[in-house]
């Protein structure tokens, strides 16, 4: 790492390591209907595959797998309205850790089953008006517990990172160089790790972020040189990318990796998982939609060019799909 603690090729390699055998390693899938569409070379990245069912195990488990005994005796507390909390929930299973996550009252019914499921105590609060980080850092100081960060830490960045270290490598070896990779963005932490992986691995290639309308404070940020929160964002249901405002290490590192950013509305997102689920065959959640909603949308143009994108999650309630379908 570099004197301001930021993870580089190194740390995501030593990463990759730590999650050899435990991770999934996701295939880079293509599919001729959405090339024909496009007019270009779509690369799907489906970490919808992923253990958890979403790239958030990565970095979890990069960062739970360094503690030592007795950090990990005292547990782990994180706050999550769902993704990172199953990852940390599963990663702190297979370690023999116990886990508290601190997850939103109206977090999709299938995130909170599963993080229970993984055997992690979920302690609820009320989005709107109380303050998820206060109340983990409350647990945490009570029980002697490590917090672990949905995005904003050097660990879960470099963990994160190993899905664009895989990207990059399964290009290369299907003979392919990557015009761009567009990437679902909330905190920043899956952008921070993949750009950096590729700025090592494919420095041509530019990588974008790609947020819910309203919630597009890092592509704002990337404008403007600096962080931006969101001021009073719509209601969106992308509840997996619904950050208020760049993670400062996360910001410092995309700022110098990434060339821009895209919104996308609910409703183009809503047609994204239906193309995915009729189309691709892929199952795929909001937030996990939003990069394949930006080039469905036309919000980036793939023509002649190749093009990677990352399906960051699938886990979408059974009802939202029923209904999303239903609505076609």
């Amino acid at each position: 790492m570099d004197s301001l603690n930021l993870p580089g090729l190194a740390e995501i390699e030593a990463a990759a390591r730590r999650l050899a055998g435990r991770a999934v390693v996701t295939p880079l899938l293509e599919s001729p209907a959405l090339n024909a569409r496009l007019g270009g070379r779509i690369l799907l990245k489906p970490e919808t595959l992923q253990r958890t069912g979403s790239f958030k195990f990565r970095g979890a488990y990069n960062r739970l797998s360094q503690l030592d005994e007795a950090r990990r005796s005292a547990g782990v507390v994180a706050y999550s309205s769902g993704n990172h909390a199953q990852g940390v929930a599963a990663a702190a299973q297979l370690l023999g850790l116990p886990a508290t996550i601190v997850m939103p009252s109206d977090a999709p019914r299938i995130k909170v089953a599963n993080t229970q499921g993984y055997g992690a105590e979920v302690v609820s609060y009320e989005r709107g008006t109380e303050d998820r980080k206060a109340i983990a850092e409350a647990i945490a100081a009570e029980r002697g517990a490590t917090i672990v960060p949905p995005y904003d830490d050097p660990d879960i960045i470099a963990g994160q990172g190993t899905c664009g270290l895989e990207i990059c490598q399964q290009a290369e070896a299907l003979g392919l160089h990557l015009d761009a990779i567009l990437v679902c963005c909330g905190g920043g932490g899956l952008t921070a790790g993949t750009g950096t992986a590729a700025r090592a691995l494919s420095p041509e290639t530019e990588v974008y972020t790609v947020e819910p309308a309203g919630w597009d404070d890092t592509a704002r940020s990337l404008a403007a040189g600096q962080r931006l929160a969101n001021e009073a964002p719509p209601t969106s249901f992308c509840d997996a990318l619904l950050a208020k405002e760049p993670g400062v290490l996360t910001f410092d590192i995309n700022r110098r990796v990434a060339a821009g950013g895209f919104a996308v509305s609910d409703d183009e997102v809503a047609e994204a998982i239906r193309y995915a689920f009729t189309t691709l065959k892929l199952v795929v959640e909001p937030g996990g939609a939003v990069s394949l909603a930006a080039l469905l949308a036309g919000r980036f143009d793939a023509r002649d060019r190749c093009v990677a994108i990352t399906l960051s999650g699938g886990n979408i309630d059974p009802e939202l799909m029923a209904r999303l379908l239903a609505e076609a």
